[in-house]
């Protein structure tokens, strides 16, 4: 086994599974873990995610919030076991791959359209064949004729 290989294969063992799919643009809640001396609590930190970089074990995402006049920017490793949660609040309709723009702005500047109606993965639907009622052959042929 080549080196590359087995440094892939530890990689892969390493990398998280419920991971929600989001995209630049949307609007999430990442659960971090905080240790502060022997305590460990978990705070979320809300905002837009302006940035996607890297894959695999070492990719990051940058989210971005306003809160209490200061503007804050947070890099997260997405494999990393600090994070402990992310939930997607809010899909964004955006036409860039990074939103460095949005940094310095605030108010109505900033804002990010929501991408209504978002199409679902249909699950493939199953025919069911309808049952065929067997009748009689007697019955549906012409009655006889009595002799009367």
């Amino acid at each position: 086994m080549s080196q590359t290989a087995l440094i892939e294969e530890v990689e892969n063992s390493q990398l998280k599974t419920d991971i929600p799919e989001f995209r630049v643009g949307d609007t999430v809640r990442v659960h971090i873990r905080i240790i502060e001396g022997e305590k460990e609590r978990i705070q979320a930190f809300t905002g837009t995610v302006v940035a996607r970089k890297g894959s695999g074990l070492s990719e990051t995402f940058s989210v971005y919030r306003i809160a209490y006049g200061v503007n804050m920017e947070r890099i997260f490793i997405l494999h990393s076991p600090r994070v402990a949660k992310i939930e997607v609040l809010r899909k964004g309709k955006v036409r860039r791959a990074k939103l460095y723009y949005i940094l310095g702005q605030s108010g109505k500047a900033a804002k990010i359209k929501e991408k209504i109606g978002v199409k679902k993965k249909k699950e493939p639907v199953k025919k069911v064949e309808p049952v065929k009622e067997e009748t009689p052959k007697n019955e549906t042929e012409t009655p006889e004729k009595t002799e009367e």
